[in-house]
């Protein structure tokens, strides 16, 4: 998919539509009381501060003329006291919102993260890691400011001006008319550039995301680069994105200053005609004192502050809103593999396992299995064999229902001869009864004992050692330094590739599954520890079924049944000895890996 490339662009599904807005305000909500005390002291420190025009008047058209030093002495009191009582509000409105900021990027993250859990694994498989970890992150920080301060100073700055409208008409009502004659001119200009702000910033947010794509898959392939000396090359490609990230962002913010400057001219322009009338009327005989026209000249930029706050506060939206609608498109992604409405909880299982008529495909069009069939027994090993992409692993993946089946079942004997259904069962019961081993053996940043009990919570020191002895870990995790205690790096870097697998293992084991699921399981153990190994896979596979993929087939040969796996479905089935004899597709394999040697 077009998405799952760093350097194309992603788009979004739909145009942003203001029920977004409406639908961020259950985390507002959640903080409402806070907020509303913040908006409260606001509101106070703003009427505080909006009296100081009005001493500024009576002090220059009444003290200043009468001589009244006594009075002047207490209007600078008066102006010193409404200073400290802002600063007051301000500290407490400031220390209230730091609060609820952080309350809701926790809510927004913790909401987004679940919702990543449960999406599956086709969510994944089309995109990269860096273009999800960007909206959990950075999104979430940006939006989280526009949700809190943003709003609360939205309605700040109309509160404020309303106030400073009626301040103003109660001092000169023609001189205020002047100042307001501004405004159309400014709201015709926001009509316009909107459209074209919200476009610049949704480029912005792309080029950033597709920085932070190739930046995460480089970080995780670094050794690879190193080792085909690709540095110059990737410095190339990342010059390039951040090129893209600056241009975009420059051409975001030339139309977002835009705002501010329209603004600020229109200020300046208001001001200049305020003065101009001013000393006109002044002059002329009408009853326009010099303190009026001060005072006023002051209520000028005050007017127009709350007016380009709301254009700064409109512009944060406008970008924010570009990061609002990856959130929420994230948090629509559809969980399609989910617990069903009338899901049952799988009773314990007896291993017994039956594919009816299966087909499945990863892309529509394409399948991988058609019309596939297949019982296993309980306690039953099943080996799975066949050419890459012919859909070994895909039966695993079906079989823990990583993704839904296009057609067929696949159903699941209990002991005490039931049949369930895996699309009718939670995922919690069916997965927590399978024990499965992936090509990928990830592992934690932790100790040894961590990853191991990661398999089950609930285990004792105990029976994680005993575990890890029975696949041969115990031998190489006591020579470490701290044992299992030993803080194992990011994917076990500090670690060889086998024994990762090894700890993997004994997760596997410590869970004590019914059905057993090795993918690849020795891929990447030496000849000598495989070997060590075999005793620990044939005590693991006792009373247990089990799906064993492995390229090595000398791994695979007491298994029960072995199947090849080709042409979408099942080719060729039988025991080592069977196949052998058939001399068909398994035989042609075996021999070719073995050198012609039986």
């Amino acid at each position: 998919m077009a998405r799952n490339k760093y350097d194309v662009d992603e788009q979004l599904e739909s145009p942003f539509q203001f029920r977004h807005l409406l639908r961020a305000g259950k985390y507002i909500g959640r903080h409402k009381h806070q907020m509303l005390l913040a908006l409260v002291m606001s509101s106070l420190a703003s009427i505080a501060s909006l009296t100081i025009p009005k001493i500024t008047e009576w002090v220059l058209d009444v003290a200043v003329p009468a001589g009244d030093v006594d009075m002047l002495v207490k209007m600078a009191f008066a102006v010193v006291g409404v200073i400290a009582l802002s600063i007051v509000f301000t500290t407490i409105r400031s220390r209230t919102m730091a609060h609820v900021s952080q309350d809701i990027i926790y809510d927004i993250r913790q909401d987004l993260f679940a919702h990543l859990q449960r999406l599956p694994f086709s969510y994944y498989d089309s995109r990269p890691a860096g273009k999800i970890l960007v909206r959990v992150i950075n999104y979430v920080n940006s939006v989280s400011d526009i949700l809190s301060n943003g709003i609360i100073n939205m309605l700040l700055e109309i509160i404020n001006l309303v106030f400073i409208v009626i301040f103003m008409y109660t001092t000169n009502a023609t001189l205020a008319t002047v100042i307001v004659a501004g405004l159309p001119f400014f709201l015709a200009f926001i009509v316009f550039i909107k459209p074209r702000q919200r476009r610049a910033w949704q480029a912005q947010s792309n080029k950033n995301s597709n920085y932070n794509a190739y930046l995460a898959e480089s970080i995780e392939g670094v050794r690879v680069s190193q080792l085909f000396d690709r540095q110059e090359i990737n410095t190339g490609i990342i010059r390039r994105l951040a090129g893209d990230c600056r241009t975009a962002w420059m051409r975001a913010m030339y139309l977002s200053n835009s705002v501010w400057l329209t603004s600020e001219t229109l200020t300046q322009i208001v001001l200049t005609f305020l003065y101009i009338a001013g000393v006109y009327w002044m002059g002329g005989g009408e009853m326009v004192s010099f303190g009026v026209i001060l005072a006023m000249g002051q209520y000028v930029s005050r007017f127009w502050q709350p007016i380009t706050n709301l254009a700064n506060i409109y512009n944060s939206f406008i970008n924010n809103i570009a990061y609002l609608e990856r959130i929420f498109e994230t948090m629509d992604e559809p969980v399609v593999v989910d617990d069903a409405p009338d899901a049952e909880t799988l009773p314990p299982i007896s291993g017994e396992v039956t594919f009816e008529d299966v087909t499945f495909a990863y892309e529509e069009g394409v399948n991988i299995l058609e019309h596939m069939d297949l019982h296993v027994r309980a306690g039953e090993s099943i080996a799975l064999v066949g050419p890459t992409g012919a859909g070994k692993s895909t039966i695993i993946n079906i079989l823990c229902r990583f993704y839904n089946l296009n057609g067929g079942r696949i159903l699941l004997h209990d002991k005490d001869g039931g049949v369930h259904d895996v699309s009718r069962a939670t995922l919690a019961s069916l997965r927590s009864q399978l024990g499965i081993m992936l090509q990928d053996s990830f592992i934690f940043n932790g100790t040894i004992m961590e990853n191991i009990r990661y398999g089950r919570l609930d285990a004792t020191d105990a029976q994680i050692r005993e575990a890890a002895k029975r696949v041969h870990a115990d031998d190489f995790i006591r020579e470490l330094k701290n044992g299992y205690q030993t803080v194992v790096r990011e994917r076990g870097g500090n670690l060889s590739q086998g024994q990762r697998q090894l700890i993997a293992f004994a997760r596997t084991l410590v869970s004590d599954p019914r059905i057993l699921i090795l993918d690849e399981a020795t891929s990447s153990i030496d000849t000598q520890t495989e070997r060590l190994l075999q005793d620990g896979i044939a005590e693991m596979l006792k009373d247990r079924t089990s799906f064993i993929v492995a390229h090595r087939l000398s791994t695979i040969r007491s298994c029960d049944r072995i199947l090849y796996i080709g042409n979408k479905g099942i080719m060729e089935a039988g025991s080592h000895e069977e196949l052998m004899a058939k001399r068909g597709l398994y035989y042609q394999l075996y021999t070719t890996q073995a050198g012609g040697i039986q």
